[in-house]
């Protein structure tokens, strides 16, 4: 009964190639995703405590027509940066969702299941409490603290015989409940203008948006992307099991070591400029596969784009539903995310585990 109860949790395995998708239909579901995300982008970048035209905005983007001085400050200085920045967030996130319900073999596993938000978080708390800006200082140190993280869990976790699924997710969950423990020491000896602050950040915070965090992050997502996608087919094969993967002749242990590092650094990054964002990845990769099947081919591209399309879409919430006043994007997520978590428990072989 466990075993097959297990059977169920876990995703399936992708159809064989002579099965599975074709290149068209990664480029027609990634054109008509790309353009839900413009759509998603231009509406967003109307709304706001300072309302701007939306028919404004589309005759700007197409260069048919101009924006006043007010206008365009408060599209290009403050909206602007904030919603590409949840844009490339809910990318890394999704992305990381996807690729560790992969190489887990678990469908509620996400990035933050090793620990790295918290690493990220402690770091971060320790640059608000020496005083550090959050244009530098906290976002490096934010960074500093989900590297050490990463290499501390994988370091604790590897055998002689390489990385294994179950221990990596214990070790994350101990490391996890640690850096809980120091962030919550930290809120309770430090001063309320700082515990406002710190508060504020740990559940998801894109209010200082800035370019150079986009110039910064952009590089190393696109890269960390590319790689990940090339791993694609190997995935399809680990999520039936490493040993059929190794007797398909895929590097397994190259595998897991390359994504665990590069989807951690990625994360970490996002992480160290908009705080702490929940279920992103998990709720968008479960209903990518709900709509286009279990195939990283496709599942990959468009658990990415999706998850951008979703985080933009709460932070829009998150800073118009109380507004002039605003909620931290992760407390939007949170909400979003409790039900569907649940959810998914209760769909246990359903559409969503089926091939």
């Amino acid at each position: 009964m466990r075993g097959s109860e297990d059977q169920t949790r876990r995703p399936r395995p992708a159809k064989r190639d002579g099965q599975g998708i074709t290149l068209v239909k990664v480029v027609i579901t990634g054109l008509i995703l790309l353009g839900i995300l413009i759509i998603i982008i231009l509406i967003s970048l109307s709304l706001g405590p300072a309302k701007v035209s939306l028919r404004d905005i589309l005759a700007w983007s197409i260069g048919h027509g101009a924006l006043d001085q007010q206008a365009w400050m408060i599209i290009y200085k403050i909206r602007l940066p904030r919603i590409l920045l949840a844009g490339l967030v809910g990318f890394s996130l999704s992305l990381g969702g996807v690729v560790f319900q992969a190489l887990l073999r678990n469908p509620l596993a996400e990035p933050f299941i090793l620990g790295i938000s918290s690493g990220a978080a402690v770091g971060a708390i320790i640059g608000i409490v020496f005083g550090f800006g959050f244009h530098l200082g906290v976002p490096l140190l934010s960074f500093m603290g989900a590297l050490f993280t990463v290499l501390l869990v994988i370091g604790i976790s590897s055998r002689q015989g390489g990385l294994e699924s179950a221990t990596l997710l214990l070790t994350g969950v101990i490391v996890n409940a640690f850096f809980t423990a120091v962030i919550m020491f930290f809120i309770a000896t430090t001063s309320d203008s700082r515990l406002h602050s710190m508060l504020f950040w740990l559940y998801g915070d894109l209010s200082q948006s800035k370019y150079i965090q986009l110039s910064i992050s952009l590089p190393l997502i696109l890269i960390v992307s590319g790689i990940i996608y090339f791993f694609s087919r190997h995935l399809n094969l680990i999520v039936g099991g490493e040993d059929t993967a190794l007797q398909m002749g895929v590097e397994v242990e190259l595998v897991k070591w390359v994504s665990f590092l590069g989807i951690s650094l990625i994360t970490g990054v996002v992480i160290s400029f908009s705080g702490i964002i929940g279920f992103v990845g998990l709720i968008v990769p479960h209903i990518m596969r709900m709509l286009l099947g279990p195939d990283h081919r496709l599942l990959i591209p468009a658990s990415a784009i999706g998850g951008a399309c979703f985080l933009i879409a709460a932070d829009t919430l998150a800073r118009t539903i109380i507004s002039p006043s605003e909620l931290p994007v992760g407390v939007v997520t949170a909400f979003l995310g409790a039900p569907f978590f649940i959810y998914l428990l209760k769909q246990r072989g359903s559409q969503w585990t089926q091939s």
